[in-house]
């Protein structure tokens, strides 16, 4: 099964100039990872976007990662994240 996993945008690499580069560190409750952020040059550090295999796909409000989040744990389908895995 394929999902798109909600995170919260930390910082953003890159400029305007080139947003097919653009990059950034995103927060997924508590392990961060760079995301390429090319398909949503919309967003803004603070956005939550659901990402899949190190892409965002869209932006989405708060109240509905924590539901997606939610969900997912309830599913068991965090355990990569829930065992700590850290990038820097």
């Amino acid at each position: 099964m394929c999902l798109a996993v909600p995170g919260k945008i930390l910082k953003i690499m890159g400029d305007a100039a080139a947003p097919h580069m653009r990059c950034g560190k995103v927060d997924f409750g508590g392990v961060q990872k760079d995301i390429c952020l090319a398909y949503t040059p919309e967003a803004e550090i603070g956005d939550y976007v659901l990402v899949h295999v190190g892409f965002s796909l869209s932006r989405i409000d708060e109240e509905e990662a924590q539901k997606i989040f939610e969900t997912l744990k309830e599913m068991g389908e965090l355990a990569e994240l829930e065992a700590g895995e850290k990038t820097s």
